[in-house]
């Protein structure tokens, strides 16, 4: 704790100048190591992997990979002593009118330091689906500006300073990905796939009032939010070993409760196991249960892996093609963006049944939110501009090919784990040392965890993972996970 006497000790100006110290320590470090060439041993590590994967100086946006070194996120940097001192509650905390503020650090200390504890996170970043890759510098001068969308991104409305035109060729992106008609869609970017899910069962809520919303357990949490907040009826299906949705359950529900309208919602890419619940299996059944298509509203989570699908072969297409109706996909995920945002997308005749019009704002309310984020259709607007569809495919088959050396180089180990074929997420045992966990930030449920393996993620951060999990597992012990023995 930054305890008051503590504080009064420390002066400003011997706070700034430990600091400084400090960083320019840190500084020496991160250009003696962003400027040091790949070894020999690190080439061959990287040949691993197909030869359509780039070299870290060539993939995604502008040099992203020199902007992601320069974080000081290519590196395990260790915040010290000194750092964590200026993040304490006592230190961050706000002052009230008449204190003597001289006894805390500067705001600029304070930043300072936690600048240097993210890029410490975020070079030990495995559990979770965000891609770190990018460089957004150019867009930074358009932070002086509130930019917000709010109301109908179709619809102007009276405020004027706005990423409407931005936001609009997102979603006009996307439509052409997943084959939308040119005025057949709408859509609007969210503050995250939440969102874009909340939205989607919205629609389908609407249009089908007394309708029994199915998703398999393994479905994200907030698809079983939206029935709370909704009060809809929900069945949660049971799932096959590997996370998909069993297809015989579905069935056999459907049928029991065929007198009312299917709401499905269709997992592309569950949480944990990374498991994408087969499009056209569940189309067949409801074809074999003869429900017409105005009986059934089909949604389909894509948070991560519905960018990625297009760019992958096996799996169900996703595509507008298809009765399904409504998508939701994130843009801090697969795409990758420094503020949580995602698109929702879904065909414009649901969207018409739930607008209405908004005289002060002279547009129409058809979003969850009133004020939206503009800044975050700038940011995935560019991101999508300087990627194209080929940057994204090379994103993509990084990842999946990534993720095979981490499931190889795993089992060579002796670590038990598994892989989606369609998936990029490495479920693997959960390691006995909490430490080692929040360390390399995995995500966990019961006996296993998982790594999500995104652009960011390199073969010699995989290699380090190893290393440092064999050696856990030899200190603090094996529990083999019961979940993974059944999954063939």
């Amino acid at each position: 704790m930054f305890s008051t006497a503590a504080a009064r000790q420390l002066s400003t100006k011997r706070v700034s100048s430990a600091f400084m110290r400090s960083r320019a320590s840190f500084a020496t470090t991160s250009r003696s190591q962003s400027t040091m060439p790949e070894t020999d041993s690190d080439d061959e590590k990287d040949s691993i992997v197909k030869s359509h994967i780039l070299r870290k100086d060539k993939a995604g946006s502008p040099s992203p990979w020199a902007v992601f070194d320069a974080w000081g996120a290519g590196m395990d940097v260790i915040p010290g002593d000194f750092d964590k001192t200026m993040l304490t509650p006592e230190a961050v905390r706000i002052p009230m009118d008449g204190e003597n503020t001289e006894v805390l650090p500067s705001e600029t200390d304070i930043l300072e330091s936690y600048d240097k504890l993210l890029a410490s996170r975020s070079s030990v970043h495995f559990g979770y689906p965000y891609n770190l890759m990018y460089d957004h510098s150019e867009l930074y001068s358009f932070m002086k500006y509130s930019i917000n969308n709010l109301g109908d991104p179709f619809v102007p409305s009276n405020y004027g300073v706005h990423s409407r035109q931005f936001e609009c060729s997102v979603i006009d992106f996307f439509a052409k990905l997943w084959k939308m008609e040119k005025d057949s869609y709408w859509g609007y970017v969210t503050t995250s796939g939440t969102e874009g899910n909340l939205h989607g069962i919205l629609l389908a809520r609407e249009s089908h009032p007394d309708g029994i919303l199915y998703t398999s357990q393994e479905t994200h949490y907030s698809i079983f939010k939206a029935a709370r907040y909704y009060r809809m009826q929900c069945e949660s299906i049971p799932t096959l070993p590997m996370g998909e949705i069993d297809y015989e359950q579905l069935a056999r529900r459907l049928e029991q409760n065929r007198d009312k309208p299917a709401i499905i919602n269709v997992n592309i890419g569950t949480t944990v196991k990374g498991a994408v619940d087969n499009l056209d299996r569940i189309l067949d059944i409801l074809t074999m249960l003869e429900i017409p298509r105005e009986n059934y509203h089909i949604h389909c989570d894509g948070a991560l892996f519905a960018l990625m699908m297009p760019f992958v072969e096996g799996g169900s297409e996703l595509s507008f093609e298809k009765p399904i109706d409504s998508i939701a996909v994130s843009g801090h995920k697969m795409l990758g963006c420094p503020m949580p945002c995602g698109i929702a997308l879904c065909r414009k005749e649901h969207v018409e049944k739930v607008e209405q019009h908004i005289d002060y704002l002279n547009s129409v309310d058809t979003t969850i939110m009133g004020s939206r984020n503009g800044q975050a259709a700038l940011y995935m607007w560019y991101s999508l501009r300087k990627k194209g569809l080929d940057g994204i495919e090379r994103d993509v088959r990084h990842c999946m090919d990534t993720a095979k050396y981490l499931r190889d180089k795993l089992t060579s180990a002796g670590i038990q784990c598994r892989l989606n074929d369609l998936s990029s997420t490495v479920v693997l045992e959960r390691p006995m040392d909490d430490n080692f966990i929040k360390r390399w930030q995995l995500a966990c449920e019961e006996d296993i965890a998982h790594v999500v393996v995104m652009p960011n993620i390199t073969i010699s951060k995989i290699d380090k993972f190893v290393e440092e999990l064999t050696e856990s597992r030899q200190t603090f012990g094996i529990k083999k996970p019961v979940s993974l023995f059944s999954w063939v």
